[in-house]
């Protein structure tokens, strides 16, 4: 008998069908099940649903033997389900205890919170993932795989049976990925299964026991992760046919003979984060920037697109750029797409439409509807970006990562912006969108564009560039070319080892 069944689940929003009748099975306490598939498969719905967060329309849930209807996630968390999701819940401000036990599971006395109870379960729920944090320091200063475990901490606190992790590693160093990963497989042995969720594959066939892949809402494939390999799961994933028509390494133009560079850097320095940087980009060209988290990949592309103070000399289009002022590097042509799209990359609860031209109409009035031609731009970029939408109108909120990427990224080609500064261009997106947005970036190149992108992920920048500069410590250590590169040089590279 499975630990956990879902069958026949089927949820539609609207028009469109989510799911059109999922089966998932957890065989057994324990196990690590991995979950995957391209964007718009239904993998979000399906766990809003499993957490408790959606109602299906039909289908069923069996937990340990027993049919549940989950009316709400405060009655999942009672069956022992808990999600730990992409976007953090934590309150950074208080304590690591306060997280884990928030709310009525706070110690408490007849003078109010029992502060040694508390930090002492707290201890005890860290001490099942092999923690060694301080149960009173703030959330705020701990690093982002801490933060991870913290938020895992808070879901073991309520006894819980299945933790469904929702892409947990897309914002972690592979250093972090490590201790996850070993706190999951602490949890295996005392006999908590987990859904993982990942759209890398590597991840998924080191860590799970057994692959659910979805596709267009259905179940496409599922089984031991033995029964799988690369190729097969992606097949699955997007349909061979698909797979097919992209396969084979893509061609790379280069930088356009002859031209001027269109970034220029000169001895650049910016406090604790780079030093004495200098880097040219010629139209038309990719290059990739590769380091470890905190080698000062994210921080040189801030400063270049003014977003945090720096010494020395920046050309972006000609232009020199002096004052850490985005506004400058905008009027000089530049774009930058941070690593965080739901923060910082598009509004969540504008509309597709005001996403796409909130670059192309900033000097304008915005009070009243878009304009015809604004509207049809909008419609063309859409087009151009391949997303997926039942209305422009719907809220950018609504759309899957991958789409929501799309459009973080339109928003500039639309505003015709000849300097492309990426961090993290496809942070959280599955194999199928990332491909499509490489498509996107390449033929932004091709056109003339200079494209400098940074990228935790050394396979994408072998795959995408025509050069790598190599940062460690702040410093570009090296500059190769991406045809000559591999994925160890790289990575000898970014730990210093040259």
């Amino acid at each position: 008998m499975s630990h956990l069944s879902l069958s026949g689940i089927t949820k539609s929003f609207g028009g469109v069908h989510a799911l059109r009748g999922v089966e998932f099975q957890l065989s057994e306490r324990g196990s690590v099940h991995g979950l995957i598939g391209a964007n718009g498969s239904g993998k979000s719905t399906l766990l809003g649903v499993l957490s408790g967060q959606l109602s299906p329309d039909a289908g069923t849930i069996t937990l340990h033997g027993e049919r549940v209807e989950f009316r709400d996630p405060a009655h999942a968390l009672s069956h022992g389900i808990a999600m730990v999701s992409q976007e953090s819940a934590l309150a950074p401000h208080l304590s690591v205890a306060e997280n884990i036990l928030l709310g009525r599971r706070l110690s408490r006395s007849w003078w109010g919170i029992d502060w040694t109870s508390t930090h002492r379960r707290a201890t005890e729920v860290l001490a099942r993932l092999d923690l060694d944090l301080d149960p009173a320091i703030a959330v705020s200063r701990l690093r982002p795989d801490q933060r991870q475990m913290v938020e895992i901490a808070r879901a073991l606190s309520i006894e819980t049976s299945v933790l469904i992790l929702d892409e947990p590693t897309s914002s972690l160093s592979d250093d972090q990925v490590r201790s996850l990963f070993a706190a999951v497989r602490l949890l295996k042995g005392q006999g908590v299964s987990t859904v993982f969720v990942s759209h890398r594959l590597p991840e998924l066939f080191e860590l799970s026991d057994e692959i659910t892949v979805l596709r267009d809402g259905l179940t496409v494939a599922t089984g031991p992760t033995g029964a799988f390999d690369q190729t097969t799961l992606v097949d699955a994933m997007v349909g061979q046919a698909a797979t097919r028509r992209r396969s084979g390494p893509p061609g790379r133009r280069g930088p356009t003979p002859g031209a001027a560079p269109l970034i220029e850097v000169q001895k650049a320095s910016s406090d604790r984060a780079f030093t004495d940087v200098s880097l040219t980009v010629q139209a038309g060209e990719i290059v990739g920037l590769a380091g470890l988290t905190g080698a000062g990949r994210g921080e040189l592309l801030e400063s270049l697109f003014g977003a945090r103070p720096f010494t020395g000399q920046v050309s972006l289009n000609g232009t020199s750029v002096t004052r850490a002022r985005p506004e400058e590097a905008i009027a000089a042509g530049a774009a930058y797409l941070p690593p965080d799209r739901k923060t910082d990359g598009v509004v969540l609860q504008r509309s597709i439409v005001d996403n796409l031209l909130m670059v192309s109409t900033r000097d304008r009035r915005r009070l009243g509807a878009p304009r015809t031609a604004d509207t049809a731009l909008a419609a063309t970029l859409a087009k151009r970006m391949s997303i997926k939408a039942p209305d422009l109108r719907s809220p950018v909120g609504s759309l899957s990562g991958g789409n929501q990427q799309k459009v973080a990224i339109g928003k500039w080609l639309g505003a015709g912006k000849t300097v492309l500064l990426l961090d993290e261009p496809t942070r959280g997106v599955d194999i199928a969108a990332k491909q499509e947005i490489h498509a996107l970036l390449r033929d932004a190149a091709a056109q003339g564009t200079a494209l400098l992108v940074s990228s935790s992920e050394t396979d994408e920048l072998l795959e995408l560039c025509d050069r790598i500069l190599v940062m460690h410590a702040g410093v570009i250590v090296a500059d190769v070319a991406a045809a000559e590169a591999t994925e160890p040089s790289i990575t000898r590279l970014a730990g210093g080892h040259l």
